[in-house]
């Protein structure tokens, strides 16, 4: 059976460099490339390990079973991809208050904008690794969701919009264990266009 691979990264978009002007370093992006490289090539790794396995289902077990270990691992490195991915399309941007339709979404949903804000930011404070802005295709409302690991975006339906990657490799390097100071500076740096560019496919 032929398999599909993913692409792996091989450069971060540069316009993710300019949010050093906000404090969010060259030297963090440069260390991110390695992880979002790893999830792609797990991705892959675990693609071609399934495609080559002989499927036994007398053989699967949930305590633990060959199965199970690729089944599991490939939801969280194919989620981690994706993650990434949408992490850095939608950074490096002038930030603010969001902008075009996912804006006219975000105050039906939120009210207005600083609601929304104030909301994101708690979530960052309150989730383990995520911070993500879905569009809810059954609702068409969007939606802010916290993910704890790489494969915990929330709800089916959903087109991930905007995804706040709050572990600590993000940002320790530039703000140690300050993570309001960290979301704070990604937050000037959303590039909105990328968000209605992704809800409007």
């Amino acid at each position: 059976m032929e398999v599909k691979l993913v692409s792996v990264p091989e450069a971060i978009p540069a316009k993710a460099y300019t949010t050093e002007r906000v404090g969010i370093s060259k030297a963090t992006h440069d260390n991110h490339l390695t992880l979002w490289k790893g999830y792609a090539n797990k991705t892959n790794e675990i693609r071609k390990a399934l495609a080559e396995m002989t499927i036994d289902p007398a053989a699967a077990n949930q305590i633990y079973s060959q199965i199970r270990a690729l089944k599991v691992n490939y939801a969280f490195a194919y989620g981690g991809l994706i993650n990434h991915n949408v992490y850095f399309e939608t950074i490096g941007g002038e930030g603010g208050a969001a902008t075009g339709n996912v804006a006219t979404l975000i105050d039906e949903a939120y009210g207005n904008f600083d609601r929304f804000a104030t909301e994101w930011k708690a979530t960052g404070m309150g989730s383990r690794g995520w911070v993500f802005l879905g569009y809810d295709h059954d609702e068409q409302r969007v939606g802010i969701y916290a993910g704890d690991s790489q494969d915990t975006f929330p709800t089916w339906n959903h087109t991930l919009l905007l995804a706040m990657d709050v572990y600590e490799h993000a940002y320790y390097l530039d703000f140690q264990t300050a993570r309001m100071k960290y979301i704070e500076a990604y937050m000037q740096v959303i590039d909105w266009n990328s968000v209605n560019g992704l809800l409007k496919k």
